[in-house]
């Protein structure tokens, strides 16, 4: 579990309801179900325009990866492709068919398996560079759908601020509306920038900083693998590698592999 993402979005919400009380005002004057209609709903039924039923309907998954932590370990990595290097260097590539099994990640089972059926080398970084590709394509995709929400949600407070302002102007005679009205204009742009820059804005930036942690390692297999083909000393595969990394993990890993 993402501790921070849970910290953040609680504590977020407790500093608004703090500064809340500290002006003295009341919890309930922030709660206007109208305000809400317009904003999560009409942001809402904008995004089922934009994205097709299905589309939206998994973006509870990726609010969870959001709330995970993945199990990312770029040293564990790097030490498993040194040791397959030097065991390619001392048994043949085709030695490497035994350790198959015991990979768990597709990506790297795949680059390994293109080196032992003697693939071209171009071949293999071009194969493996476009399934990356297409990876980051989807992750992409996957993340614009809470930068949409976060555009979108402030544009329908906005709306919501027109509207109120025009039922206020219209029942101006009214003094008994005015303040229901003007509570509907300002609240809904209220919420739509909680809704923005609290939940969609931060998330979206989560989204994107996961793709990048496994980009990196992906990179890492891809120059491991083909280090590996081209029958390089284990220490140059270890160079190559750590490289990847800031020089702060570099000398740990180092430690780790062996000079």
């Amino acid at each position: 579990m993402d501790i921070a993402t849970i910290i953040g979005m609680i504590s977020g919400v407790m500093f608004l309801i703090f500064g809340i009380w500290l002006a003295k005002g009341s919890l309930l004057m922030f709660w206007d179900p109208p305000s809400v209609m317009i904003t999560v709903g009409g942001s809402l039924a904008a995004m089922l325009v934009a994205y097709p039923l299905t589309k939206m309907l998994k973006i509870w998954d990726y609010i969870k990866i959001t709330l995970t932590i993945p199990k990312y370990n770029p040293g564990e990595l790097i030490i498993t492709l040194v040791s397959f290097s030097e065991k390619a260097r001392r048994e043949g590539l085709l030695a490497l068919e035994d350790d198959l099994d015991e990979l768990e990640d597709d990506f790297l089972r795949k680059g390994i398996q293109l080196v032992v059926d003697g693939t071209d080398p171009e071949l293999v970084r071009r194969i493996m560079e476009t399934e990356l590709d297409n990876m980051m394509t989807r992750h992409d995709n996957n993340k614009r759908m809470f930068d949409d929400w976060a555009t979108l949600a402030p544009a329908f407070g906005m709306i919501g601020t027109l509207m109120g302002l025009v039922l206020m102007l219209v029942n101006l005679e009214d003094k008994s509306t005015v303040g229901p009205y003007l509570a509907v204009a300002l609240i809904t742009t209220f919420y739509g920038a909680v809704m923005c820059y609290l939940v969609f804005t931060p998330m979206a930036t989560k989204l994107d900083m996961r793709t990048n942690e496994e980009v990196l390692l992906k990179s890492i297999m891809i120059e491991g693998v083909l280090s590996i083909q081209s029958g390089d000393n284990p220490r140059i595969v270890k160079d190559k590698l750590v490289s990847f990394l800031p020089p702060a993990e570099r000398e740990a890993i180092s430690q780790e592999v062996g000079e």
